[in-house]
């Protein structure tokens, strides 16, 4: 018996890995987060399977149904939103189950900031721009941020920020990242990446609030901060497809008639 938490990703069923899809389609016990996994993901399910909406359970209810299932020897399908391994509230339950002597294994899925990424059509690493993405949140209700993990410490990086379970605290998130970015950098709100009703909200550090506000914006959404989201001609290409970028797989070019070696390597 094992139990797989499966990544569902941020919201479109064809979103989810065909692994974990198969997984979902033999398990006779699905548990799922209803508030941010669609129907139709886990509508895959046997017809005699038990499919679960976890999001009125505490962590004993959804163990309890674990070590259920584990007596009766039956896999387990605990589907997240996104990829588990972000946000995804799995290492309490994990540590429950290696204490009840449970397998368990790890299906990633895709994740909701490169689904934004896709979603927008860009890349979110520009050629001596940016080159780092990080993936933080602030601290709200939920537990504290660990020292130095501040937006006031990440911010001094300049990389591209993707700020998770914050859309609530855009004030915060203005006032501590203006100093390192600046009021005018962009800001690229993306919300309910996946649903029907996805949709972008593109602002600066000193308009972003007041754009949230308008859309009436107060949950799952993802915030990116960045010079690199504006994605305009001001950056390099690629060394990677360069005509003058020789690797193993690309030997440099010699004059014409040359087999792909230095012209005076003769």
């Amino acid at each position: 018996m094992t139990v797989f938490f499966i990544g569902a990703g941020p919201g479109d069923p064809e979103l989810i890995t065909v692994r974990g899809l198969r997984l979902i389609e033999r398990c006779p016990l699905c548990l799922y987060a209803g508030s941010l996994v669609p129907e139709a993901v886990v509508s895959a399910a046997p017809d005699d399977a038990r499919v679960i909406d976890t999001a009125s359970l505490t962590l004993d209810d959804i163990i309890d149904e674990m070590q259920q299932a584990h007596e009766a020897g039956q896999d387990v399908a605990r589907v997240h939103s996104g990829d588990p391994s972000l946000y995804g509230a799995i290492a309490e339950q994990i540590r429950r189950l290696k204490r009840l002597g449970i397998d368990y294994r790890i299906v990633p899925g895709v994740s909701a900031y490169a689904a934004a990424a896709a979603g927008l059509g860009i890349e979110l690493t520009v050629p001596e721009v940016t080159q780092t993405l990080i993936l933080t949140r602030t601290a709200m209700k939920s537990s504290a941020m660990p020292e130095g993990e501040e937006l006031t410490s990440l911010g001094r990086t300049g990389a591209t920020l993707a700020i998770h379970l914050s859309i609530r605290n855009l004030r915060q998130i203005e006032r501590d990242l203006t100093p390192h970015y600046g009021a005018d950098c962009p800001v690229i709100v993306a919300y309910r990446v996946g649903w029907p009703d996805e949709s972008y909200i593109h602002a600066t550090l000193s308009t972003v609030r007041q754009a949230v506000q308008a859309e009436k914006i107060t949950r799952t959404a993802l915030i990116f901060v960045g010079r690199g989201l504006a994605q305009n001609d001001g950056f390099r290409d690629s060394a990677l497809y360069d005509a003058a970028h020789a690797h193993i797989l690309r030997p440099k070019r010699g004059r014409a008639g040359d087999t792909g070696q230095e012209a005076d390597d003769a």
